[in-house]
């Protein structure tokens, strides 16, 4: 972005302002003090810490502006300018939703319980083979991160492919009237955050909430695989469309195929064109299908699409195939993590071709509700000896599994490991003395486990 110092202001409600501000060029916009670059405007926010607390900091790092809370009126810095308003937090999504007016870009939201972030990688993936994209990065996905990626932006935008979390009610609808969409993509429903929506319907509900601000001549695509998706999407008076592995679907996949390292499908618009995954399981197929359909709604042809997803830029730590330090192969998928997403990716781990042994580490999956541990200890059904030798548990409710393979005797009890969530260093120590050249390693967590510290020490 570049935008003068006054223009901001105006956009902000601001009509009165010193003349200097015309000649103050904005180049980036930052809420996190340590990622702020020359000519940045500091936005702080009042979280766990009060982001005004950094504004010595922002200054120090070549920050040209800033936006000031009225209530921190006796604190507001005399060398530096900045914009006096209700809540710096409000003002940023306030600015965001003029400079996406203003670059007028195709706006594709996408969401869902598993596979929103791969969904978004891919799907930006095909579309840069025809229009100038942006697309969030990380997990910039949430009332913060989401105005952070609009205002990333650069004039030439034509499609901002933006991915939409949730963990309320309501959050998905502020979101969506804030990008107003002209696709909704909802990649599937799953039980991640059931702790606060205690049953699908009710995240199905949520999940419907991205339609919400789609623009009236948009396009609703969604996984016509899943009942509570094709009975809710009957309400919608969009354009749709489906995806998904039954022929039903306005776009479904055939003759999927795999190996340890990619994944390979054909689909019904084009029955000619393979299309090869560099990622390993069929729930990457159904997520490449949701980025075919995006490609095909804006006229992207499937082969092309094809050369797109050989080789695209996947977020970090997304089942992504790393080499170790004894020569061992590891999978590593701890950005996040559910039942659905840990039985997925455990069944196609345990297809992967192998000489040596396969281990597997799995980290709690959070925001489970009061059902956690009996949704822990269900993975025992994922879980066989013959396929995985040795199985390591982090975690309070990955005890519960535990007790369940080693009670029902699927395993021996020397061949599961547990250990508390403090004790990363003491599994990579185990992991490191046991690992040999030709084994492989899986290792599956929500991020609040931390799992990557232990990939980092194990590469």
């Amino acid at each position: 972005m570049k935008m003068q110092l006054s223009e901001i202001a105006r956009a902000l409600g601001v009509d009165e302002y010193p003349d200097q501000w015309n000649e103050v060029s904005v180049t980036s916009v930052q809420f996190d003090s340590r990622q702020l670059t020359p000519g940045s405007l500091f936005v702080p926010i009042k979280g766990q810490r009060d982001g005004h607390q950094f504004i010595e900091q922002a200054i120090q790092a070549g920050a040209v502006a800033t936006l000031w809370a009225k209530d921190h009126e006796d604190t507001r810095p005399a060398d530096l300018p900045s914009i006096e308003v209700e809540d710096p937090l409000a003002a940023l999504q306030k600015l965001a939703k003029y400079y996406l007016d203003k670059i007028n870009p195709k706006v594709v939201a996408i969401t869902g319980s598993n596979g929103k972030t791969t969904t978004k990688d891919m799907t930006a993936a095909i579309l840069a083979t025809e229009f100038n994209v942006v697309k969030t990065e990380a997990n910039f996905n949430n009332e913060i991160g989401v105005p952070i990626t609009i205002l990333g932006m650069n004039a030439n935008t034509e499609v901002l492919v933006v991915e939409l979390g949730m963990d309320r009610p309501g959050q998905l609808h502020f979101l969506s009237e804030l990008v107003q969409p002209d696709i909704a993509v909802i990649t599937m429903i799953g039980e991640a955050h059931i702790e606060f929506f205690k049953t699908r319907d009710r995240i199905a509900d949520a999940k419907m909430e991205i339609t919400d601000g789609l623009k009236e001549d948009g396009c609703f695509i969604y996984d016509g695989d899943e009942p509570l998706l094709v009975e809710r999407a009957k309400a919608v008076d969009v354009e749709q469309r489906t995806f998904g592995m039954k022929n039903e679907n306005d776009v479904f996949a055939s003759d999927v195929a795999g190996t340890d390292t990619e994944t390979s499908f054909k689909t019904n618009l084009d029955p000619e064109v393979e299309v090869k995954l560099p990622i390993i399981g069929e729930y990457n197929v159904k997520n490449a299908l949701a980025a075919i359909t995006v490609g095909d709604r804006y006229h992207v042809g499937v082969a092309d699409s094809a050369r797109a997803l050989a080789d695209f830029n996947l977020t970090k730590n997304r089942t992504e195939w790393l080499k170790g330090r004894q020569g061992e192969r590891i999978l590593s998928d701890v950005y996040n993590s559910n039942p659905t997403a840990a039985k997925a990716v455990l069944n196609s781990f345990a297809h992967t071709k192998k000489t040596g042994r396969r281990f597997v580490v799995l980290g709690d999956m959070l925001e489970l509700g009061e059902n956690a541990d009996q949704m822990h200890a269900q993975l025992a059904d994922s879980l066989n000896p013959a396929q995985f030798e040795e199985v390591f548990l982090v975690g309070q409710h990955m005890r519960a599994l535990g007790k369940r393979l080693v009670d029902e005797e699927i395993y021996p009890a020397e061949a599961v490991h547990l250990y508390d969530a403090n004790e990363l260093p003491q599994l990579t120590t185990d992991l490191q003395q046991m690992i040999k050249a030709d084994d492989c390693v899986l290792l599956k967590a929500s991020h609040g486990i931390h799992l990557e510290k232990v990939v980092e020490q194990l590469k």
